[in-house]
């Protein structure tokens, strides 16, 4: 729960959000609503919609998220998390004044494929930046919190069959290029996204068999102030009593123990493993 969380992190997870509905903005405001690309999501009404009616799709974008947040509020209630709200008032009042402040009449460049990656990057980063953080940015999110929560349909099924419906429908609203443009975006969305939560959550693995532990047990400790465990092994070809310590830190933190170990005991085994799904204090909790 947010409440429990201290003050600066809380602070924290709305700088991010605000970062990262900067980068979705930006990424759909000159990429995709210029090129018509239609990935899903309310951004993708939205290119649809603006296509049959005089409205702009930064003004639908915004109209629609405000209606699905208090549907949202509607049947979600005191569950609806404040962030999701906070996100999406953000990427809809800076979707507006990006419209009113840098009007696009034209893609900004000639080149659809790049501005296709651009289009798919930018957004996918920012969700995975809020998914990572516990939020989302609202728009057909809801819708698909709303269905798991009254109906037996997983999230993800009916986020795909929101967007799926979205890319078709640009198919016949524009032309059958912009409809595999949309496509190709929307399977590469999900790519991107899982990636960047990935990279996002990337710590290392430490298992390290040495000599003499408490050295580098007390560095773990005392200056990368992290825990380790350790315990009594037997080396099988010369049977020699050895120690091994298992631990798991941040990127930046596993440079500074690999150094410290090659520098003060080089006949240390070390074995380094990527992970992204570290769950236990310090790091992720089950839920």
């Amino acid at each position: 729960m947010e409440e429990k969380k201290p003050l600066k992190a809380i602070f924290l997870d709305y700088v991010m959000i605000t970062i990262a509905a900067l980068l979705l903005d930006i990424g759909v405001y000159l990429f995709k609503f210029p090129n018509n690309f239609s990935f899903g999501g309310v951004t993708g009404i939205s290119v649809v919609l603006a296509s049959k009616l005089s409205l702009s799709a930064s003004t639908l974008n915004f109209i629609i998220n405000m209606l699905l947040l208090v549907v949202g509020l509607i049947f979600l209630g005191k569950g609806f998390a404040m962030r999701t709200i906070y996100a999406s008032v953000v990427i809809s009042v800076l979707l507006s004044a990006m419209e009113k402040l840098f009007p696009m009449s034209a893609p900004l460049t000639n080149q659809p494929v790049l501005e296709l990656i651009f289009a798919i990057i930018l957004p996918a980063a920012s969700s995975a930046i809020l998914f990572n953080i516990g939020s989302s940015g609202g728009g057909t999110d809801i819708i698909a919190m709303i269905l798991k929560k009254y109906t037996s349909i997983h999230i993800g099924t009916a986020l795909l069959f929101v967007d799926l419906f979205i890319v078709i429908a640009s198919c016949f609203t524009f032309n059958i290029e912009t409809g595999l443009f949309s496509l190709c975006g929307l399977l590469a969305k999900s790519l991107v996204i899982d990636d960047v939560i990935e990279n996002l959550n990337l710590c290392k693995y430490f298992t390290i068999v040495c000599d003499s532990p408490d050295p580098i047990c007390d560095f773990i400790q005392t200056k990368l102030n992290r825990s380790a465990t350790k315990f009594e092994g037997e080396g099988v070809h010369e049977h020699h009593r050895k120690y091994i310590i298992l631990t798991v830190m941040k990127r930046s933190q596993a440079i500074q123990l690999r150094n410290f170990i090659h520098e003060t005991q080089p006949g240390a085994f070390i074995m380094i493993t990527n992970s992204s799904e570290i769950i236990g204090k310090g790091f992720r909790g089950l839920n």
